[in-house]
């Protein structure tokens, strides 16, 4: 059986939403553009006394912090062991449940199959973004996981 609608809101980008719902703010209070990423530090372990073919050395790193890749000076890092971390790098910078693989896998395989080393991701810490200074689209609205204005519809029990 289906129930009337008992009320539509559309919530503004200053409204927080829960498992449960919209936990609704000042309708009037200026949005919070702020949100979170970690850095992350992307290590290679290699087995001791394992054949390394990627070209790798037990050590070699790069950090990421928002969307900038650093590499310590004079070290390389192979693109196909880049590749294979690229993917799973924004993902491991957002807050995950704790119960999402992203939260307790860390460890990638070296993408040659007959390399042994890996590759490990680790949260370093946290920064704080604003929305105006990383892109020029402006908030309109609460989105979705996809980014997408949402408009919710509440059914009277």
């Amino acid at each position: 059986m289906c129930r009337p609608i008992d009320r539509v809101l559309s919530l503004t980008a200053s409204d927080r939403l829960s498992e449960s719902g919209p936990l609704l703010t000042s309708m009037s209070a200026q949005p919070d553009d702020t949100f979170w990423l970690y850095d992350l530090r992307v290590e290679v372990i290699c087995p001791p006394g394992a054949r390394i073919l990627c070209g790798a050395k037990e050590g070699d790193h790069f950090t990421l912090e928002g969307e900038m890749l650093h590499l310590p000076q004079g070290q390389g890092f192979s693109i196909y062991s880049l590749a294979a971390v690229l993917p799973l790098l924004a993902a491991k910078q957002r807050e995950t449940h704790l119960n999402d693989w992203m939260s307790t896998d860390a460890d990638v395989a070296c993408p040659d199959p007959n390399c042994k080393s890996l590759l490990r991701i680790t949260r370093t810490g946290k920064r704080k973004f604003s929305h105006d200074a990383v892109t020029a689209v402006p908030l309109t609205g609460v989105s979705d996981d996809s980014g997408r204005s949402v408009m919710f519809l509440f059914l009277h029990g």
